[in-house]
């Protein structure tokens, strides 16, 4: 299947679009052949035929072969090794001496018509049967289970290679038209007549490639003149820039249209706990210096220019740039003096009163290049891939959508925020042009880089010098991805707890971006499997109500984060408490948003140090069994797990459908829809109570965008960089836990309502109680394994 990079299928979507993990190639009309530009198609089809002649290979030594580290189940039969449909007495033909005389080779045995018959009826329910299914399934036929092993091994292969023939006839099918079509296009070019004097064009002055830009901008132009039409309908006024605002709490129902509400939209406006509304005056500052002047762009594209090369001899060199990582556990940090001396151009200097932040981290990710830059130069998909990082993101102009059909060359205006899961650390507002670009290499590349230089009167609190990645193409749909994070920033409003994490680079530097990456691939990829894994459990029997389950949490993961830390729109007002443990809360209005109850929603969040390993406090908090030790509102009934979904290689994340059993008979009993994920910068544990009826239509692979949600977790982070040898026991950096506790609660179901003081009271009592029982129950347990 040919997918363009412009057409990368959602997050989630619900049909099983695996094909967006593969290799997308872009054709144009120049090509007279498309198997002479794909050396690797042709040597395909000539290991097709071979395979057509050969009765049985087996190149595997098993079901379960990973490659990189990764699990088969993420990967499917993208691994499986090229075989036919025949086994040598549970003997792989790779195992046999080719030198042997042929009387002393193994002979070959087919399988009866029976023996295959059954394999065949029992492959259709399970291509991946495990080891205890293949043992019975051999006993029961009278083979041995290495022969059952091979046969499925070799189906598989077998329904793979039909596969891969119906791709190839599609491939030249799609050739013959290109040419054909190639043909049409020099016939109209050879009869081109000029239109003003009608005689014959003078084509030899433009070149094939300048007709086709000539061709592209009239193209561009016709859409810029439909999209401001399209804006003076629902605006009122033309516009000439036309901007598309998102948060990751909207991002997934909000139309382009919604371009004339604030960034508070999704709430309907932000209040605070009185009923006074909160002035969004960032966001409107935001909007009306959106558009650039033509003085500037010239400027910004020079700007642009230099971060990208920076980034990528930053991302490419290692000392003396960047000082090697230490002994003790430390990562890697940047030569200041080196930096000042061989990038002389872009930012100039660093500011008075800004810290400097420079991080570097790179990972292997299951995903391809193409859809990654489609990710990152979507300001929709970024901030869901990355909502735990991003709280807002609104891209204000785009000056360039690059060329060709894909994104080499484009440019783009953004306003994007950036946060830690905690009331106690400042977001960080940024204001930057990100560019993109593939490399002579083939290597892409994606930049950002500050324009505040462009914003006169401005407080300056955050600074982005180039930061971004470098994508690397890997075999099989991989991808190398190399991040540099490199800001300047006022971090004096940090809590104390948090300045240490804040200044070790991990709360905002490469590491996150490149783990965060790293999980959500895995998410996807579990999301696009067509089959549902036996890791799997419960009561989902279908691969559109599991993909329906698996939207609905990630849209409950997306809110949970759009409501944990205050924002330039949404500001936190301090309830009660001391030091570190003070409870902050903000109110917004529900009003005709079907994935969230009608009313008044309270947020309530607070963070504290605990001297637990962050290991411990996350498989505590997810285990079902230990949930009545610190859910309140579960009452002490025992909770059971009706569901699972492994979406990722650590156990620990997973979605899954938890039924609380109610020790109250008067009482009925709860549904909880829970996700927990981890990754090398912290952890997750999110969940939210669902109705019944709405559960059993998600589970039947209904649409889950109107299943009212209200989610409210735990985010799980270290105290400091993990060291070897840790100094100050007993305090922050001994290796202990930053935990924040969020709570969202529906306190009155009348948007027009004024808040009570009697709710605020309940709701602080509640996160006060949930934070003692924590603490009792973590800090009595057994020394971590």
């Amino acid at each position: 299947m040919m997918i363009p990079a412009r057409h990368m299928p959602s997050m989630i979507g619900r049909s099983g679009a695996a094909a967006a993990y593969g290799s997308s190639s872009a054709l144009s009309l120049g090509q007279p052949n498309l198997l002479d530009n794909h050396p690797q198609l042709q040597q395909a089809l000539q290991q097709q035929h071979l395979l057509d002649q050969i009765p049985a290979t087996t190149a595997e030594s098993g079901d379960n072969m990973m490659r990189g580290g990764r699990g088969s189940d993420l990967l499917g039969d993208e691994f499986e090794s090229k075989s036919g449909s025949e086994n040598a007495d549970g003997v792989s033909v790779d195992d046999q001496d080719p030198n042997q005389p042929p009387s002393k080779k193994k002979r070959y045995h087919r399988h009866t018509q029976h023996q295959i018959q059954e394999m065949e009826a029992f492959f259709k329910e399970c291509p991946h049967p495990d080891d205890k299914q293949r043992k019975e399934l051999s006993r029961e036929l009278g083979l041995e289970p290495l022969q059952v092993k091979f046969w499925f091994q070799n189906k598989r292969t077998q329904m793979k290679n039909q596969h891969e023939r119906q791709e190839n006839s599609q491939l030249r099918a799609e050739n013959e038209k290109l040419r054909a079509e190639n043909m049409r296009y020099k016939e109209a070019l050879s009869s081109a007549s000029c239109p003003n004097c009608g005689g014959p064009a003078a084509l030899g002055e433009m070149s094939f490639d300048e007709h086709h830009l000539r061709i592209e901008n009239a193209r561009l132009h016709e859409e810029i003149d439909r999209i401001s039409a399209i804006a003076a309908k629902y605006v009122g006024k033309p516009m000439v820039s036309f901007p598309v605002l998102s948060s990751p709490l909207a991002a997934a129902r909000a139309s382009p249209l919604d371009i004339g509400v604030g960034a508070a939209a999704a709430y309907g406006g932000a209040t605070d706990i009185f009923g006074g509304v909160v002035a969004a005056g960032a966001a409107g500052e935001l909007l009306r210096g959106a558009a650039q002047s033509d003085a500037d762009k010239p400027m910004i594209v020079e700007l642009a220019v230099a971060a990208m090369e920076e980034l990528v001899r930053m991302a490419q060199l290692d000392e003396p740039l960047w000082n090697a990582p230490g002994i003790d556990g430390s990562s890697e940090t940047l030569n200041e003096e080196e930096y000042s001396r061989m990038f002389s151009r872009g930012l100039g200097p660093k500011q008075y009163g800004l810290k400097s932040e420079a991080s570097r981290d790179s990972s292997v990710v299951i995903m391809t290049h193409a859809n990654l830059v489609e990710i990152l130069m979507d300001v929709n998909q970024y901030a869901t891939v990355f909502s735990s990082i991003v709280s807002r993101a609104v891209t204000l102009e785009v000056l360039s959508t690059g060329v060709a059909g894909n994104y080499n060359g484009a440019l783009q205006v953004m306003s994007v925020e950036f946060q830690v899961p905690s009331p106690l650390v400042p977001t960080r507002e940024s204001y930057f042009v990100r560019y993109c670009k593939q490399n002579a290499d083939g290597t892409w590349a994606v930049v950002d880089v500050s324009l505040d230089s462009l914003r006169p009167g401005s407080v300056l609190k955050c600074r982005r010098r180039p930061s971004g990645c470098l994508i690397q193409e890997m075999p099989n749909g991989y991808s190398k991805v190399t991040w540099v994070e490199h800001v300047e920033v006022d971090d004096r409003s940090v809590h104390n707890i948090y300045k240490l994490l804040v200044n070790s680079g991990l709360a905002f530097g490469a590491r996150r971006w490149v783990g965060t990456l790293d999980r959500q691939c895995e998410r996807l990829a579990s999301v696009m499997a067509s089959n549902i894994p036996t890791s799997d459990i419960g009561v989902i029997t279908s691969s559109e109500g599991r993909k329906s389950m698996l939207k609905l949490a990630e849209r409950m993961v997306m809110s949970f984060c759009g409501g944990v830390t205050a924002s330039a729109a949404h500001q936190w007002t301090t309830l009660s408490g001391s030091g570190a443990e003070d409870v902050r809360v903000m109110t917004r209005k529900s009003v005709d948003d079907p994935g969230r109850p009608p009313g008044i929603v309270l947020n309530a969040a607070t963070s504290f140090w605990l001297p637990v390993p962050p290991k411990r406090v996350f498989d505590f908090l997810r285990d079902e069994s230990s949930r009545s030790e610190w859910d309140i509102l579960s009452n002490g009934g025992i909770v059971q797990e009706m569901a699972h979904i492994a979406n990722g290689r650590d156990h620990g994340n997973c979605v899954s459908l938890l039924r609380v059993n109610s020790t109250n008979s008067n009482q009925s009993n709860m549904l909880i829809l829970q996700e927990s994920c981890t990754d090398s910068s912290g952890s997750y544990v999110i969940y939210a109570p669902v109705d019944v009826v709405a559960m059993n239509v998600v589970l039947n692979g209904g649409d889950p965008d109107y299943v009212a949600l209200l989610p409210s977790g735990f985010a799980i982070l270290p105290d400091g960089p993990a060291r070897g040898n840790m100094q100050g026991e007993g305090g922050v950096g001994s290796g202990g836990s930053l935990l924040t506790v969020a709570f969202q609660i529906l306190v009155d179901s009348v948007p027009t309502a004024k808040l009570s003081l009697g709710s605020v009271a309940t709701v602080n009592s509640l996160i006060a109680c949930t934070v003692e029982r924590i603490k009792a129950a973590v800090s009595g347990e057994s020394n971590p394994q």
